[in-house]
């Protein structure tokens, strides 16, 4: 249950600063692009590699694999930007609970010093 507490604190204080947790603007469209990319690639190859069993010339089938291996691009570049948006959100939000956590060490640094005859 102290996860729960700390998750709850967290909020609170992100609440109380008027910070902003929602993210980037772009993060949810790259988020989108990049699914729909590594969805067109993966479609993109079974389609290239089915057609592609049914040719009887060598050389149409090495312009489809031509093809395929140009889907796989655009599948990684999908993952990439996928991954990418998803990990700027994850550091965003770690950055901000470390600048909180730190600002409170340093506010409890400064009370201490505070009450402590020199």
């Amino acid at each position: 249950m102290r996860t729960e507490e700390r998750r709850e604190q967290f909020k609170e204080d992100v609440a109380r600063q008027k910070l902003r947790t929602d993210g980037s603007r772009g993060d949810g469209p790259l988020r989108i692009v990049g699914a729909l990319l590594m969805l067109t690639g993966v479609i993109g190859v079974f389609v290239t590699y089915n057609v592609s069993l049914q040719q009887d010339d060598i050389r149409n089938v090495g312009s489809l694999q031509t093809l395929a291996t140009g889907f796989v691009a655009v599948t990684v570049m999908g993952a990439a930007l996928y991954l990418g948006a998803v990990l700027a959100r994850v550091l965003r939000l770690w950055l901000l609970r470390q600048l909180m956590e730190s600002q409170a060490q340093a506010d409890r640094l400064t009370a201490a010093l505070e009450r402590e005859p020199v």
